[in-house]
């Protein structure tokens, strides 16, 4: 079976009720942290994607019991440093960047060396931003110039750090939390504005964990040497995974939809703050406090009369996966749109902020690209009759599926490669894009 995607027509008008599959970074924390509990977490909507499924197949190699049934998934913790495993053990993250450095910081302790590899487009992406600061609680690392595969070697006293987290990386900060977590004393950690639900997660866990909010940054305070207690979760929907289905029905004509049971924590909605400046149509409504977590149904309408924007750059670490959609946004606003501050974008499973630059010309969309922002230059009333093709990109699921919605709301005969890339994050996003009336092949 080809594993590319053809769409040729736009969408036509439609009026749809959505259930998202559950929130990968959530899915993914929820596992690792179950992983070192003295007991059995459940937990239900996890998203089987392969992400997540890599996940549970390291915790197997690692001691730990899975059960995973269509209904829920079930975890028997071993403890806070309980692993057990065989000697130079191999550990495959697939393409997931969460879990590659997620379980480093779990990985501190480890008493014999383990080894982590992942894909092609897995193993480009820097990882001395994690392991540079779990050097200082003095496990080693052997890396391949900064990248996987990486082999990890533990100490048996893990002694507590300060760290200063500069990039507002959730992940690189989330490491350094579970690492934290194996030390006798106190780590404190000064971290930019990025996503929280491993601190919630922590709250909800009654783990020893201490915030103070500044304007720009947070300072973490974690006490080590806590047993962490059994979870059962009923994880809500991926706001990233939504945020796809947001601007096709923004961008469609004389359509509505709405969004059941979405995440919108804080420090997520980005996504939903730029476009309500832009002038897109979205309604939150029957918010719910669930676990430390704010879960809401979205409504969205067709949008007319988009406006350009200057982004501020204090949102971007809270829409940093969504930037792609917001640039197809901009390319039907009335004016230019400035983003700036963005080179972590080409951080991402592939150089993103390039590949926006990229998608917008084949659009026929103007655009002045640098190393840390792009100009856009948006066309109301563009409409694409051409041929165009995207390709060797990495594999990155967010370009495909960017690409996707770019074809089906502003025309042309579109080519897409790599299909299978959705199966990391979103493998129904094909379904429920038919399920709204696209004719795709």
């Amino acid at each position: 079976m080809p594993n590319f995607l053809k769409i040729q027509e736009t969408l036509k008008p439609f009026n749809k009720v959505l259930n998202i599959e559950g929130d990968k970074s959530l899915s993914i924390r929820w596992a690792l942290l179950s992983s070192q509990s003295t007991g059995k977490s459940k937990s239900y909507n996890l998203l089987k994607s392969e992400d997540v499924i890599s996940t549970l197949n390291c915790l197997k190699k690692l001691g730990v019991k899975v059960k995973l049934s269509k209904n829920y998934c079930e975890i028997v913790g071993v403890g806070l440093n309980g692993y057990k495993y065989n000697k130079n053990i191999i550990l495959n993250a697939g393409n997931s960047g969460t879990l590659s450095r997620l379980i480093m910081g779990l990985l501190v302790h480890s008493k014999n060396k383990i080894t982590i590899k992942g894909d092609k487009s897995l193993s480009k992406r820097d990882f001395l931003r994690v392991t540079k600061p779990l050097e200082k609680f003095g496990a080693k690392f052997s890396t391949n110039m900064g990248r996987l595969p990486i082999t990890i070697k533990g100490t048996s006293s893990a002694t507590p750090i300060i760290y200063n987290e500069t990039k507002g990386s959730a992940q690189c900060k989330s490491a350094v939390m579970l690492a934290a977590l194996n030390t006798n004393g106190k780590t404190l950690i000064k971290a930019k504005k990025s996503r929280n639900h491993s601190e919630l997660l922590f709250k909800e866990l009654k783990l020893p964990i201490k915030v103070v909010k500044k304007d720009n940054f947070d300072l973490i305070e974690i006490n080590g040497k806590k047993k962490i207690k059994p979870l059962n979760y009923k994880i809500s929907s991926d706001i990233s995974s939504s945020a796809f289905f947001i601007v096709i029905t923004a961008l469609s004509k004389n359509s509505k939809l709405k969004i059941k049971n979405v995440n919108i924590n804080p420090s997520r909605i980005g996504i939903i703050k730029i476009l309500k400046l832009m002038g897109v149509k979205i309604k939150i409504s029957n918010i719910q406090n669930y676990k430390s977590e704010k879960v809401a149904d979205l409504f969205i309408q067709s949008s007319n009369d988009l406006k350009a924007l200057n982004c501020p750059s204090n949102l971007n670490s809270s829409a940093i996966d969504e930037f792609l959609l917001i640039f197809l946004v901009a390319a039907r606003a009335n004016g230019v749109s400035y983003f700036k501050d963005l080179s972590e974008l080409n951080q991402k499973e592939s150089p993103r902020l390039k590949w926006g630059s990229k998608i917008l010309k084949k659009m026929g969309i103007k655009n002045i690209l640098t190393k840390n922002s792009i100009k856009i230059y948006g066309n109301p009333n563009l409409i694409i009759n051409k041929d165009i093709i995207i390709k060797n990109f990495l594999k990155d699921h967010r370009v495909f599926m960017t690409s996707t919605i770019a074809a089906l709301t502003f025309g042309g005969n579109w080519k897409i490669y790599d299909k299978d890339s959705i199966k990391t994050s979103f493998p129904s996003f094909l379904k429920k894009i038919s399920y709204l009336g696209a004719k795709i092949a």
